[in-house]
């Protein structure tokens, strides 16, 4: 058994209904992201210089110096950028969230006060704004709650939010086993917060964006202009509140970095976007943590009965095992074959069992549908069908024939096994009598071929009827 953690599907095609605040068709977040004096500099105790989000696109690190130009841009944003965009935000009165990297709030006390003066959301954006990649657990752990310390000594209060942007694989289990962030933001995989678990609580994780990001600015095949940046975000914009009017409202994440937008040259973008979106009456300009208490509110995490991606195999077998009738191979080969957080999809687990059963042998095909019993015998075979298969002929009225029923099924039954040399195999779930006998005679025109193919498939049905059966009751 492989397990495979990357969830594929996530709402899929069922996201929530969200009713943002005031019926708002779209949430619009504004992150600020503050790294200036928290970036790689030999001045701050790292071995070399910053390479990453600047001017000079394709820098390379300086071993052991100072790379004054480097800081000078960082200098910027702290300098001039951020003030340009507090000016801005307050005047436009919208509030915005800022990750603050916590060396960098701590070399900048007068810019902390503004924020806190304005009302914005000061959430964590880790100790330094350096390369987590190769670090170890403890290692990471260690700059965690070092972070999570400076952040309290310099805004007065513990982050609810969490962002460390160049992040491990262990960062968001790491952050949420504290229990100490009421969410985190190492993601870009949805437009809408989802819920995670792990064995000591439910985390919320509300999803970040790097395409309507500034940080394009900055990197290759980016933005060249304000107009450039402004034009995504409008399309973006457009989308989703036209998504939100037809009832499926979701976040717009924009990222900022002060030494990046906050050039005169660029700044336009976001003025000229603000300017648009006022011109709509049904938007929200929130912050993260409003967003976060506002799903904890409305969209809470209710806990499913069963998971199928956590079972073990022993309780996956005796859920799933029956699906395709006394055929728990099946089962048995998706659970071996590879688990996966998509699994927990009724639709979806019933497409990797399907993958199995048509990846098998047409021998072993054939007995799963030689397993079925015949249709339409009712009382006479009841002990010989599964608990699922009497549900479903009794559904579709099958338990109580009168004999003359009776006798027009015993004899398409035996015509169909003669002609076939196996059961005639239907989804007779909410079906009537009178379109089961239909089918009956219509598939009796078919080729050995043609009904083999028509079996498979019909079996393949009542696996998905069994499957979302079970997560009906179970979820």
């Amino acid at each position: 058994m492989k397990k495979y953690p990357r969830d594929l599907l996530g709402y899929g095609s069922n996201p929530p209904k969200v009713e943002w605040p005031n019926n708002s068709n779209i949430a619009i977040q504004f992150v600020l992201n503050y790294e200036e004096g928290g970036e790689n500099c030999i001045l701050h105790g790292d071995d070399h210089s910053e390479a990453f989000l600047s001017e000079i696109i394709g820098a390379t690190e300086w071993q052991g110096q100072r790379h004054l130009n480097m800081e000078s841009i960082y200098n910027y944003g702290s300098r001039v950028g951020f003030w340009r965009l507090h000016k801005l935000f307050t005047q436009e009165n919208i509030p915005i969230t800022v990750f603050g990297v916590a060396s960098a709030l701590q070399r900048s006390p007068e810019q902390v006060g503004a924020m806190k003066e304005a009302q914005w959301e000061i959430a964590c954006h880790g100790l330094k704004w350096i390369e987590y990649k190769d670090f170890s657990i403890e290692k990471e752990r260690h700059y965690l709650f070092e972070a999570i310390k400076i952040h309290e000594v310099v805004t007065g209060s513990s982050p609810k939010g969490w962002y460390l942007g160049r992040c491990t694989e262990n960062t968001v289990s790491l952050v949420s086993e504290t229990q100490l962030f009421d969410y985190i933001s190492d993601s870009y995989e949805d437009d809408l917060p989802y819920w995670i678990s792990n064995e000591k609580h439910n985390q919320l994780i509300i999803p970040y964006t790097l395409d309507t990001n500034d940080m394009r600015f900055a990197t290759t095949q980016g933005f060249n202009s304000w107009l450039q940046f402004f034009d995504h975000l409008k399309a973006t914009f457009d989308t989703l509140y036209a998504e939100g009017e037809s009832g499926s409202a979701k976040i717009m994440n924009i990222g900022l970095h002060c030494r990046l937008i906050g050039r005169p040259g660029r700044i336009k973008a976001i003025q000229e976007f603000i300017k648009y979106t006022k011109t709509f009456e049904r938007v929200w300009y929130a912050r993260r943590i409003d967003i976060a208490e506002y799903w904890k509110a409305h969209h809470p995490r209710i806990a499913p009965k069963i998971i199928p991606f956590t079972m073990n195999k022993k309780d996956f077998l005796w859920q799933f095992g029956n699906v395709f009738e006394h055929s728990p191979w099946v089962a048995q080969k998706t659970y071996e074959f590879e688990l996966n957080p998509s699994m927990n999809s009724a639709k979806s687990l019933h497409a990797f069992m399907c993958h199995q059963f048509r990846s098998a042998t047409i021998e072993d095909r054939l007995a799963v549908i030689n397993s079925h019993p015949d249709l339409g015998q009712g009382i006479a075979q009841l002990d010989s069908l599964t608990k699922e298969s009497q549900s479903e002929q009794f559904s579709a009225g099958l338990k109580y024939l009168t004999p003359e029923e009776y006798d027009i099924f015993f004899q398409l039954n035996s015509e169909y096994l003669k002609q076939f040399s196996h059961p005639f195999i239907m989804a007779v779930k909410h079906k009537t009598k009178n379109e089961i006998l239909s089918q009956f005679k219509i598939r009796l025109q078919n080729s050995r071929e043609e009904e083999f193919k028509a079996a498979c498939s019909e079996i393949e049905k009542i696996a998905l009827l069994r499957i979302e059966e079970i997560f009906k009751h179970e979820y």
